[in-house]
Order: C-alpha cells, then structure tokens, then sequence
C-alpha cells in the first residue's frame, strides 16, 4: 500500500509504526514541517512543506487559532497537490489532526482511506476546564465558548476521516459519541527492552559524587515544567522534603517553555517562578542536594529513571505521560496524582500510590513512608513493569495492535 503520514513534526506519535509498515514492504512518505530538503529516515520518504509569508490581519481572538491551522492545511494541501500532480497516489492517510494539516486531503484523494491519531478533543466542562483554582480564567463564563470554537478543527475532520485511534481511554472518550465510536484505544507502546530495571546504573551529574542506586533519589519529569504537570506543586512540597530526608537527592527533568495551558505571567518562566517561590525556605546546602537538568537525550533520561527510588507524577486531567510509562516499565515506584488520566494505569497500593492533586502534604508523606519501605517499593515496581509488559508492550502488545488498525482501514467503507 501507498501510506502518506501527516504530522508537522514527523515521526512524532508515528515514530515507531512508520518504519514498521516500512519494513513491512508498504511504500511509505511522510509530509512534515520539521525537514527543509526531501530525505529518507528508517524507509520512509520525508517531504517538506513550507508555510507561506502572512501579513499581519485582525482577527477575533478565539479565531486565531483556527486560522493558524486553516493555514497550515492549506500549506501541506499545496504540497499535497504537487506529489498528486507528480502521479503520486495514496491508499491510507494517517494523520495527527491537532495542526490543521491534514483538513484538506480528501478533497485531492476522495477514494483514499484516512485515519486520525485522536490525542484530545477539548471538553469545555470541569475538570477539563478550571481544575486549578489558583489559575482561573479572566471571563468562565466565556471561556466554554471559546473552547467550542477551538474544537473546529476536529469537526471538520470527523466528517472526512473512516477510524481513528487514541492511546488512552480517558483520551478517546473525550470524544464525541458520534465519532468516538470509530475510535479505536490502543497506546503508542512502551519499549521495556530500553526502560527497564538495572540494578547496577551509574549517573554522574557534574560538580557531583557518582549516584548509584544505594543513593536516595527522588525523580520529577515534565517535558516542560508548568502547572498543567504539577510543578508547583512539587515545588512547594520541596522544602519539607528537603528537611526531612538530609540525603536525598531530587532530580528535576524538564525545559523552560509551555507544552501546555498559558505562559507564565511577566515574560519569566513557570520553572523560575516556582524555584523564586521557595528559594528562601531553602538553605544553600539543600539547595546542592536539588538538580535542574533540563532537557536530556533520552539514553541519559533513561538512566535517571533507573536511579530512581520514587518517581513523583502530577497531571491535570489531560494526556498522559510517556515519562510515567517509562517510569514504571523501569521499577520505579511511583506516586502519582489521583487524576482521571492516571488511574488508567497507576492502582492505588498496586502499580503506585495516590495522592490528591492540590495536597502537598500527603505528597510529602507518601514520598517519605516510601523511601522508608524497600519492601513496598520493590512490590510496586515490579507490578507497575509487570502492567507495562502484559498491556503497553510496544513489540509484543501495541504496535501488532497498530499495525492491524492500519490494515484494517482499507477494508472500511468509504467515507463520502
């Protein structure tokens, strides 16, 4: 089959299932933002499209984000064109809607067969909406109105697309019914072969003694550090931590821009408006036993996660974590925030131990009952790896599961 994936920073969710239908003998080729020349990447062709120069307009605010994926699906449909005029012809699309891109395809291939990677679709209902009281809106009674606009885009695939397929079930039921029911659950997969236990790992951070796993490490990951992963709720957490565990190390993964929600106020960070919030209730030897390490390769990160003998997780309810996943196929034990998207995979005293979002406290408590408790520790890592292997398994589980939802699509009728 002729396989066209769609994803302004391709591979992105794709990375794993598109060099295996590569592999598997299908002609694959990739539209994407991310290259500036056509190349080849694990068999797959990689074109470009380029966004054209816009000159400033008006625009109501809650339409701006419409008419940025209006213009990047007219964009990748004018690169589209150019393959089609070139004889090229696809028999499945497989498209991450979430930019615009994909909004126009069916109109140049009619006949071919599209499937959607259905991320989120935004409720405009709490908790999707307000969850975090310390950040409300400026109008909550405008706010829903808003969000309805933002879901556009996703109406205007819904009517062009045969299936899609969303890698939690909290995720894909934040769908409408009427489209919900084409959507099929299976996550993108874990590779424990890679996040697994080592008993042996070494990490040297810089300025510092080797860590190894006798060293008590407490491990927080965001991809980027803001409210919507909890960061400020670790963040206050941290000075009692620091005072009632003298050895313990915290290692702190994530950058300094916004994957989600709005940037923090004043054009600082969310990273530094926390730290600046604690920074005096913390000495300067404590401060030596806490380390921002920003953004690193993922052999390194993995690593970390190895190391670690509590992994702390916070979410609003949105898209879950590959760190948490990573995390658990590693044996860490976790504690993760009682949240909708969590419970998929974190059982209470099972695969991890819970705590209310907003408490502090508890989070403090749980973290050090655990570091205090090998026993449990060990029992909740080797379920939580046990949960990753039967279920999320990327070889075994998730990607056979993939691939037959690709196959699968060119028997479906034709959506018209």
């Amino acid at each position: 089959m002729n396989i066209l994936f769609i994803h302004q920073n391709f591979p992105g969710q794709y990375k794993h299932l598109a060099p295996a239908l590569a592999e598997a003998g299908h002609a694959c080729l990739a539209l994407t933002l991310r290259v500036k020349e056509p190349t080849t990447w694990k068999g797959v062709q990689i074109r470009p499209y380029t966004l054209p120069k816009r000159t400033g307009q008006k625009l109501h605010p809650w339409l701006v984000d419409l008419d940025t994926k209006v213009t990047r699906g007219e964009a990748c449909y004018r690169a589209a064109r150019a393959l089609r005029d070139q004889g090229y012809k696809p028999d499945i699309i497989l498209a991450h809607p979430g930019w615009g891109e994909s909004m126009f395809l069916r109109d140049l291939w009619p006949r071919a067969r599209m499937g959607l990677y259905c991320e989120l679709y935004h409720e405009a209902g709490y908790p999707h909406l307000n969850f975090d009281p310390e950040f409300p809106t400026s109008d909550p009674d405008l706010q829903p109105l808003r969000i309805r606009l933002k879901n556009l885009n996703n109406h205007l695939h819904f009517p062009r697309a045969e299936a899609g397929i969303s890698p939690t079930r909290f995720q894909a039921d934040t769908f409408p019914a009427e489209f919900r029911d084409r959507i099929t659950v299976c996550h993108d997969g874990i590779d424990t072969d890679l996040s697994r236990p080592a008993p042996n790992v070494r990490v040297q951070l810089k300025g510092h003694p080797e860590l190894s796993r006798a060293d008590e490490i407490i491990t927080f990951v965001n991809r980027n550090l803001e409210p919507y992963r909890g960061y400020h709720i670790f963040m206050r957490a941290l000075p009692r931590l620091l005072r009632e565990r003298p050895k313990a190390r915290v290692i702190i993964i994530g950058g300094d821009e916004v994957s989600y929600g709005t940037p923090a106020p004043g054009g600082k960070t969310w990273k530094q408006i926390f730290r600046d919030e604690v920074a005096d209730q913390i000495s300067a030897e404590d401060w030596k036993r806490v380390h921002f390490l920003g953004r690193i390769p993922h052999g390194d990160f993995t690593r970390i996660l190895q190391l670690s003998r509590v992994h702390v997780y916070l979410t609003y309810p949105f898209v879950l974590s590959w760190s948490l996943m990573e995390a658990m196929a590693c044996e860490a034990a976790i504690i993760a925030s009682d949240t909708a998207p969590v419970r998929e995979v974190i059982r209470d005293d099972e695969t991890g131990r819970m705590v209310d979002f907003f408490d502090g406290e508890a989070l403090v408590d749980e973290i050090c009952e655990l570091l205090d408790d090998a026993e449990a520790r060990a029992l909740l890592g080797r379920n939580a790896r046990a949960l990753m292997q039967s279920q999320f398994d990327l070889k075994t589980i998730c990607l056979p599961r993939q691939m037959k939802w690709v196959t699968d699509l060119m028997d479906m009728p034709l959506v018209v």
